[in-house]
């Protein structure tokens, strides 16, 4: 990321349209073709896969498939799998600027089991989808997984009704793929579905000159087909429990830590396997992104090590990750990687070294530069190096005017000083021109604080279940003004 550039965040959830959720459809592009009018390089998501309670994008049931929500409709009605007729009167939400992700679940089904159905006729769809089975090497362990999940009422895995099956004894498997042969295609459909519409809209935003900034999660969740199947890459027991959970002290977000639920690696089994699936998850990364993030990148050089059970983080322990060995391993066999490091919150040196021996950029965010009225901290602008990415805040943080609101009367008389904020020009605006005025290679705003969102579309509460990820634009707030402010900014600082 050696040339100046710039780009937003925003997940495909928060797309504007008629589906209650964001999709892959006609909004997806009108949205690449305005970042293409304001001069702007990158779209950074949130990671693709598939939610489970709480909604977050972050505890998936697979690290590589889809989440089936953003299949767009129109789409599949102008392939003939569905009739508009078919969802014209279905209710998904009432709040165009909120998921309703219950509702969402309960009223796409019918449509998507009818478009697979329907596709499933055809004998060209059936070759079409063998063809991508064989591509796709994960699809077949995913499907059983969430077929047989379904079959058990969506109960986790751990709390399947069957020990054989959990246990993936060869005549209890043999049983659920004859007895869900139906539940099975459906979610292998599914994510055909998800992959043709996914890479056809990457393409059309790379053939007109915007690059995607996908999300890669450091840990899976226990509730997934990867502790399912491969079981002896992680710290579970014989019945796939977690025996440690993943999480971070102290810091922040909460005086107790974060207790986040993941099982931790058993890293010397990764390391006994040349870290062949991480080899393999950062390329099937590179096939659907342009450039990966990879979430809580301290979590390579030591991780926070939970005992399971513990209903807070305080009782974990520092242990340590073959962080360089692992990244030398998997550039040896990819070549370099198009990675950026999220080295936010508790960062050591040992984190640093790892950070600098890798090569990535790491990340820098202006609002936690803003509370050090010492002018000291290095997410400050003028402690910036070139390789870094420079964000205003990120989906875990409040929107600018929410943070704003939130300062001391101290805090706030400082943010204006620094920003050298104009009379009578908002927070979001100066924040937005400090970031691009950086020496940082790469400036990425929150599209809320663009639009001058108020606090209330915050994307996550972190250490929270409930009320996050909600948070949806409008169509008719992507304006000519904030394309012309964007264009404006953006060949101010030398970004276009």
């Amino acid at each position: 990321m050696s040339k100046r550039a710039s780009g937003v965040l925003m997940h495909i959830s928060s797309l504007p349209g008629k589906f209650g959720i964001g999709s892959f459809g006609q909004s997806a592009y009108d949205f690449v073709d305005f970042l293409v009018a304001a001069k702007q390089t990158y779209w950074q998501i949130l990671p693709l896969t598939t939610t489970s309670f709480g909604d977050s994008p972050y505890q998936s049931f697979s690290a590589v498939a889809g989440n089936p929500h953003f299949i767009d409709l129109d789409l599949l009605a102008e392939q003939g799998l569905l009739e508009p007729a078919d969802y014209a009167d279905v209710d998904f939400g009432q709040d165009l600027e909120a998921v309703d992700y219950a509702l969402i679940y309960q009223q796409r089904r019918p449509l998507l089991q009818k478009a697979v159905t329907t596709f499933l006729a055809s004998m060209q769809n059936r070759r079409a989808l063998q063809q991508f089975e064989q591509e796709a090497s994960w699809v077949n362990d995913y499907a059983e997984f969430m077929a047989i999940k379904e079959h058990f009422g969506n109960k986790a895995l751990q709390a399947w009704d069957d020990m054989a099956i959990i246990k993936r004894e060869e005549a209890a498997l043999a049983h659920y793929r004859k007895e869900l042969t139906d539940g099975i295609a459906y979610h292998k459909v599914c994510q055909y579905f998800f992959f043709n519409q996914w890479l056809a809209l990457k393409a059309y935003a790379n053939e007109h000159g915007i690059e995607i900034i996908g999300d890669m999660p450091i840990y899976v969740s226990a509730d997934s087909v990867e502790v399912w199947t491969m079981p002896e890459l992680f710290k579970v027991d014989q019945e796939k429990k977690p025996l440690y959970i993943a999480g971070v002290p102290a810091d922040d977000f909460s005086d107790d830590g974060q207790l986040w639920g993941n099982p931790i690696y058993n890293w010397l089994e990764h390391q006994n396997t040349h870290f062949a699936w991480w080899v393999y998850r950062i390329q099937e990364s590179c096939k659907i992104y342009d450039k990966v993030r990879i979430d809580h990148f301290k979590g390579f050089s030591d991780f926070w090590e939970i005992p399971a059970g513990d209903q807070t983080a305080k009782n974990g322990h520092w242990e340590a990750a073959p962080g360089l060995e692992l990244f030398k391993t998997v550039r040896e066999q990819l070549g370099q990687l198009p990675i950026i490091a999220e080295n936010l919150g508790y960062i050591d040196e040992k984190a640093e070294h790892l950070l600098a021996s890798t090569g990535f950029p790491g990340m820098k965010i202006l609002e936690f530069g803003l509370y050090d009225e010492t002018s000291q901290s290095m997410e400050l602008p003028h402690h910036h190096e070139r390789n870094c990415i420079v964000y205003t805040g990120t989906h875990d943080n409040e929107v600018v005017n929410g943070w704003y609101e939130n300062l001391t009367v101290k805090q706030a008389r400082f943010v204006r000083r620094y920003l050298h904020m104009h009379e009578g020009e908002p927070i979001t605006k100066a924040m937005l021109r400090t970031i691009f005025a950086s020496v940082g290679d790469t400036a990425i705003f929150c599209m809320q604080d663009l639009l001058d969102k108020d606090a209330s579309s915050r994307m996550n509460r972190p250490n929270t279940v409930g009320g996050n990820w909600q948070w949806r634009m409008r169509a008719c707030e992507l304006t000519q003004d904030h394309i012309d402010y964007l264009v404006e900014l953006t060949e101010l600082y030398g970004r276009a």
